[in-house]
């Protein structure tokens, strides 16, 4: 258990890492079509290889999952990532990463009118809780003006996350969680690229260098960083994780992926929200912790409804422009 923790916070921290470095990427004129094109294609060709081990000539996985697969790539790779690094460029990094953490709380409100079924106290506590807390994260009468367009772009990725659970939330142990990563992955590329060699988004690249804390730095180093932990060491570190700790405690931890992105942020950008803004981060999370918590227990009674294992799922990895596939639990 105590190594699991250790590599589930190890992911939980380079995870946290992508707003920064791909800000500063962006703030040197990259656009966030060009920084996620790059970070897909070269993070799904260092997982090309292991995937092909893991796959070991059963190909007709492939074939059997290739709607999971591709559904994964569009939204919650490319969709996600694009709209998450869209918010970055115009917010600071905790702010963009505590409104995409809003997606179990859409979830429960869409559950909500879809069923009209009222939730559990618990749960709606949570959600009243975490928009309690976006509106302190908005600081509408503070001094730190937030662009309401980049506020739009956070919203996004998280609906794009509210998706991506109700589509995918059953489990499915016939595909190897590293073959959905990089089968993921590399769908996401594709339609990245084809989208910018179209014309549909703008792809501009940069080779000027970059800022990262008191240290200027090479554009490649960024980008390397953006690639090699932030995405394949997060990966495989997860999948790691969630298999050693099980979901319920995995998903938990998960959770201190926006302090180490605030941290992250503060040491290599100097951004560091407001005291108003962290505090409503911090209702954010206790909202979520408190529908996780509801979730789990109705779990426990077997009170079954609809829509449940999609709020389960987006607690195990609402946390990234990138969640992990889920992995059978090892508890």
């Amino acid at each position: 258990m105590a190594s699991g923790l250790g590599v589930a916070l190890f992911s939980c921290a380079v995870f946290g890492l992508s707003g920064s470095f791909a800000k500063s990427l962006l703030e040197t004129g990259w656009t966030p079509g060009a920084a996620v094109a790059l970070r897909l294609s070269v993070a799904a060709l260092i997982l090309a290889i292991p995937a092909v081990l893991v796959l070991r000539g059963r190909w007709h996985q492939l074939k059997d999952n290739w709607l999971t697969i591709t559904l994964f790539g569009v939204i919650g790779v490319a969709g996600c990532q694009l709209f998450y690094f869209n918010a970055v460029s115009r917010l600071s990094v905790g702010v963009a990463l505590l409104l995409e953490y809003l997606a179990p709380v859409m979830i429960v409100l869409w559950l909500w009118l879809a069923s009209r079924r009222r939730p559990r106290a618990l749960t709606a506590a949570g959600a009243l809780l975490s928009l309690g807390g976006l509106v302190l994260v908005l600081d509408l009468t503070g001094a730190v003006k937030v662009d309401f367009v980049g506020v739009l772009w956070g919203m996004a990725a998280a609906v794009c996350l509210v998706i991506y659970f109700f589509i995918t939330a059953k489990e499915n142990d016939t595909l190897p969680p590293l073959v959905m990563a990089a089968g993921g992955l590399l769908v996401g590329a594709v339609v990245i690229w084809v989208a910018g060699l179209t014309g549909l988004l703008p792809m501009t690249f940069n080779t000027a260098d970059t800022s990262l804390g008191p240290w200027t730095t090479p554009w490649w180093l960024s980008l390397a960083g953006l690639v090699v932990p932030s995405t394949v060491l997060a990966y495989v570190t997860g999948i790691m994780a969630a298999r050693s700790l099980g979901s319920k405690v995995a998903s938990f931890v998960s959770l201190t992926e926006v302090l180490f992105a605030v941290v992250w942020a503060w040491l290599l950008l100097g951004e560091l929200p407001g005291p108003i803004q962290l505090m409503g981060g911090g209702l954010i999370v206790a909202g979520v912790i408190l529908v996780r918590i509801d979730e789990l227990r109705g779990a426990r009674r077997n009170e079954s409804e609809p829509g449940a294992v999609a709020v389960a799922a987006a607690l195990d990895h609402a946390n990234d422009v990138e969640p992990l596939p889920r992995v059978p639990a090892a508890d």
